[in-house]
């Protein structure tokens, strides 16, 4: 148990550090004006446009790096920094939620899988805490409470690592419009690159730091039955 612990919190001071960067690559691209002086909201609406997209709606919404897209209502959704900002930061950010709109509007295999799992990972979220504590202390009377918090992990892990490609593309797609449509091209393009490369890092090193401490209570598990 200790050792889930330690290694946690190395993944707690890991993850610090990739936000940290992030806040401030964001902080750093939000000062650069984008050339042609297209705010976050515009330029997400012109990435929809050019893709077909009339059904999404943009909206604006509190705090700071919430952006989103929400496939179940069909909104992009931008941090009031992003919506309004005319910045590389406020493009780029603005450009990838749209590349979720357009995975979703192409069936993109990756987000129809993670769409899928959402339910079953909510609901594994919010007791799997609780049950893998429980079978920790109740390990050597109820050992199966363990392999079922075991399961429960593994459901969220999984969603961690398909939420990958997800990020990934949206990115990928998001760049070249950016660099097609001369909206972030040259220096600015590789600013816009920087910035959504760290904002990948925070989900792969959530995705590594979920499967290492899986694979610590798988462990755990077989140790006990080994001992047994």
């Amino acid at each position: 148990m200790s050792s889930i612990f330690l290694i946690s919190l190395i993944f707690v001071g890991i993850s610090f550090l990739v936000s940290s960067t992030l806040k401030g690559k964001f902080a750093e691209y939000s000062r650069i004006p984008l050339r042609n002086g297209m705010s976050g909201s515009e330029v997400a609406e012109k990435m929809l446009r050019d893709n077909g997209i009339y059904d999404v709606k943009v909206t604006s919404v509190d705090g700071q790096l919430s952006d989103h897209y929400n496939p179940a209502n069909k909104t992009v959704n931008l941090s009031e920094g992003v919506y309004s900002g005319r910045s590389i930061a406020s493009a780029a950010v603005a450009a990838h939620e749209c590349g979720h709109a357009v995975q979703h509007a192409k069936a993109y295999q990756w987000l129809t899988m993670r769409s899928a799992i959402v339910p079953v990972v909510q609901f594994s979220s919010n007791i799997v805490q609780w049950v893998l504590l429980a079978g920790i202390l109740l390990i050597n009377v109820f050992p199966a409470l363990l392999l079922l918090g075991i399961a429960l992990f593994a459901m969220t892990t999984l969603f961690a690592f398909i939420t990958l490609p997800v990020e990934l593309d949206a990115s990928k797609r998001a760049l070249a419009w950016l660099n097609t449509t001369n909206i972030a091209y040259g220096e600015q393009h590789d600013k816009a690159k920087d910035a959504l490369k760290w904002g990948a890092m925070t989900y792969v090193v959530a995705a590594i730091a979920s499967l290492v401490i899986l694979i610590q209570y798988i462990f755990i598990f077989l140790g006990h039955r080994n001992r047994n």
